[in-house]
């Protein structure tokens, strides 16, 4: 279902919001599994629904949450995929030197590696309607990182980084979300609603990391621990009260 014509002369207010859904919350374990792409019945995560389709060249995808610089998915699915190569000690010769093999190892892509998603989205207040309403813009699998050294195996950590975004407003997207199917509940298999469904009526749970400022810092820049947990909080507080204090007397 398409969304409303919006002009931007007709918002008197705006706001963008940076949101993580960390699927290892129980609410939101439904977009985790299945891990296995598909599993015996044929369903699919949001994940692995999203890189079929990016590997398919079905929809493109970027390396920026603002989205302006799209990704060759073919180039990018082949850099992902590239084989590792091992060096796997197997013994020793006649003159006690250690002895290795060289073993390449596929390198395929894993659902169950995706456990957060980072999610960008609007929220504004309409001229016509006057009252709050929201668009997910740009949504990306994050995947944890890390940096390895040349010709050494040390590595370190870089934290959970965002495989590719997805525009979440491109009608080819809304496509592939509207034809796949969400498992909700598991119990019963009908009526099950789309990927699509879920994004529009925001049915997960997701905290902001995020709000638009102009020194472009996250929570986490200048909050740590109970703070940044009690100003995110305060930030979508904030965003949902706006409504109700245009129409206070």
């Amino acid at each position: 279902m398409p969304f409303p014509n919006l002009r931007e002369s007709d918002v008197v207010w705006t706001t963008t919001l940076w949101k993580t859904i960390d699927l290892r919350e129980q609410f939101n374990q439904f977009i985790y599994f299945p891990i296995d792409n598909p599993d015996p019945s044929g369903k699919k995560s949001l994940a692995c629904t999203l890189w079929d389709a990016v590997a398919a060249g079905e929809i493109t995808v970027y390396e920026d949450d603002q989205l302006t610089v799209p990704i060759d998915n073919e180039i990018f699915v082949k850099q992902y995929t590239k084989p590792d190569t091992i060096l796997l000690e197997i013994g020793y010769d006649d003159d006690d030197n250690e002895e290795y093999q060289t073993i390449i190892r596929p390198h395929e892509f894993d659902g169950a590696e995706i456990e957060q998603f980072s999610l960008r989205e609007a929220w504004f207040i309409g001229r016509e309607e006057t009252r709050m309403n929201s668009r997910r813009l740009a949504l990306a699998p994050l995947r944890q990182s890390y940096h390895k050294f040349a010709n050494t195996e040390e590595e370190i950590y870089l934290g959970r980084l965002p495989l590719f975004w997805v525009p979440m407003q491109n009608p080819r997207v809304r496509l592939l979300l509207a034809r796949h199917t969400a498992y909700l509940d598991e119990n019963n298999m009908v009526g099950q609603p789309s990927w699509d469904w879920i994004f529009i009526n925001q049915h997960y749970n997701a905290f902001v990391t995020k709000e638009s400022n102009i020194y472009d810092r996250t929570v986490r820049d200048y909050l740590v621990g109970e703070d940044a947990v009690l100003e995110a909080e305060w930030i979508e507080e904030k965003v949902f009260e706006m409504e109700n204090d245009m129409w206070d007397y």
